[in-house]
């Protein structure tokens, strides 16, 4: 029978999330109107939280050494899909791509400023997660893995959507208030869905320690 280690699973969907916020995270859409005020999210929204639960899973059972690895695997995964979509937007098309050469080279192209931003925005926000993670361990023992899951989230989740969303989505060709609207208009809704599903996907903490000391 088809066997897989608990532990690298975990890892190729970490991986997976990464790739796919990377790949497909330029795209946003509306959230709600409120008072005419547009709110929008990006569509990474549905993987990034996960990110976030696994290291808090992975330092809760195997310590801060290990997470510290996966999220250093994460930055080169990041780094590579950047230097990729360089080359691949660089190189010219063949005479049968001609055509949809400029709809790549603007989805791939974005997709390397996409990766520049999460690149920064994601080493300060993931090792500050571990950071809060591990002092709150280190002060409530193994006690409150829902409060120390959150609040790490919640916490590094806001700087990591900050950096983020300023980074990938400023835009020089506009005002700097143009910009400030549009900007919360991401940050705010983004940051509270992130917060909302951190919540939501408690149980998953749980359930993934548990699932993954079984295996130990």
């Amino acid at each position: 029978m088809l066997r897989i280690n608990k532990f690298d699973l975990l890892v190729s969907v970490y991986i997976f999330c990464i790739a796919v916020s990377e790949l497909m995270g330029g795209k946003t859409f509306p959230v709600a109107n409120i008072f005419g005020y547009q709110l929008n999210a990006s569509v990474a929204i549905f993987v990034l939280p996960l990110i976030f639960t696994i290291n808090d899973v992975v330092t809760e059972v195997y310590g801060r050494e290990r997470t510290r690895s996966i999220i250093r695997s994460g930055l080169v995964v990041i780094f590579l899909i950047l230097l990729f979509s360089l080359l691949t937007t660089s190189l010219p098309p063949s005479t049968r791509f001609t055509q949809s050469e400029q709809a790549y080279d603007t989805i791939f192209g974005l997709s390397a400023r996409i990766a520049a931003a999460s690149l920064t925005a994601f080493t300060v926000a993931e090792f500050l997660d571990v950071i809060i993670f591990v002092r709150l361990r280190k002060r409530l023992g193994k006690k409150a893995l829902w409060l120390r899951n959150n609040a790490s989230n919640i916490i590094s989740q806001f700087v990591d959507t900050t950096l983020f969303m300023t980074l990938a989505f400023y835009s020089l060709e506009r005002g700097i208030g143009n910009n400030i609207l549009f900007l919360s208009s991401l940050i705010v809704p983004y940051w509270t869905l992130k917060s909302l599903m951190s919540v939501i996907e408690t149980p998953l903490v749980y359930f993934g320690v548990n699932w993954l000391k079984k295996e130990q």
